[in-house]
């Protein structure tokens, strides 16, 4: 009886192009799916809301009270043609870039900082554990006795709204690192820094990006409050104004200009979160 012997180091088959083609347009086809259901669900609710309100319908809610899709489109219309719009539109940027990335590095810093260090945590971590229930939002009569002007308090304000997600999350994702990666660096001689640089903060960039994900939306959400108590200018400012002179459909106008502005700036960090990261194995690739 003869045997059949196979190399050891004989090359393993390659996968055949039109294998490749037909993977690749499969993935294709399952993304463009996903983006035609995403915009058809955004379609069919303003395509409810329009008929809730042209109609006048009142179930449990009244939405005969509420602005048609068309008056908001054409409200929306001749406030892109205003300077002002465009004014409140920077002006509210400025504040959440200014705040969110102060938040960004410190965060991140004592994040690290609290996961590593015994003493620090000793020392700084109470006064974060105290501090972090309190709303950002209720601070806001405090930093107007505390900062000269309105504009560094409400700069103040995001800061702290996207601090404590940022500074949470990376402390947990630093305590959460297998030790193993550690010790196997201090096993080959690599000093405190070689730790940091090359096993700390690659290893808690997923948990990094979720806390910048979160705090960017948080931040969005108290610098339109801030602005709506305490600012001359902004997306907040200007919503609350329409509103005190009954003009729903400028209401509604400022209330999707900030969902536009919340979700663009989440998935600039998304985006960016996955590009940072992209040495992870992900869902699908590990399925395959």
């Amino acid at each position: 009886m003869s045997v059949t012997t196979v190399p050891v180091d004989a090359p393993a088959p390659a996968v055949s192009a039109p294998a490749t083609a037909t993977a690749e347009r499969s993935t294709g086809g399952r993304v463009w799916r996903s983006r035609l259901v995403r915009v058809a669900s955004v379609l069919a609710a303003l395509a409810a809301w329009q008929l809730l309100t042209a109609n006048h319908i009142r179930l449990w809610v009244r939405f005969d009270t509420l602005p048609t899709v068309t008056r908001i489109l054409h409200t929306l219309r001749q406030q892109l043609q205003t300077d002002t719009y465009w004014l409140d539109l920077g002006q509210s940027l400025i504040r959440i870039l200014s705040g969110f990335g102060l938040a960004a590095v410190i965060g991140v810093a004592t994040g690290v900082a609290l996961g590593r260090s015994r003493w620090f945590a000793d020392i700084f971590g109470p006064l974060t554990e105290l501090a972090r229930p309190i709303p950002a939002i209720a601070i806001v009569p405090v930093a107007i006795l505390l900062f000269p002007t309105d504009e560094a308090g409400i700069v103040f304000i995001t800061f702290l709204a996207a601090y404590f997600p940022i500074m949470v999350s990376t402390r947990h994702a630093v305590r959460a690192l297998p030790t193993i990666w550690e010790e196997s660096v201090r096993t080959l001689g690599g000093t405190r820094w070689d730790v940091l640089i090359r096993v700390i903060l690659p290893g808690s960039l997923p948990g990094v990006f979720s806390g910048l994900s979160v705090g960017i939306g948080v931040a969005w959400i108290c610098v339109v409050s801030a602005e709506m108590i305490s600012g001359r200018l902004g997306v907040g400012y200007r919503t609350w104004q329409a509103y005190t002179i009954v003009d729903y459909p400028a209401v509604f106008v400022g209330i999707i200009t900030i969902g536009v502005l919340g979700f663009a700036t989440s998935a600039a960090i998304e985006l960016l979160g996955r590009r940072a990261t992209r040495w992870l194995p992900r869902a699908g690739e590990a399925a395959k």
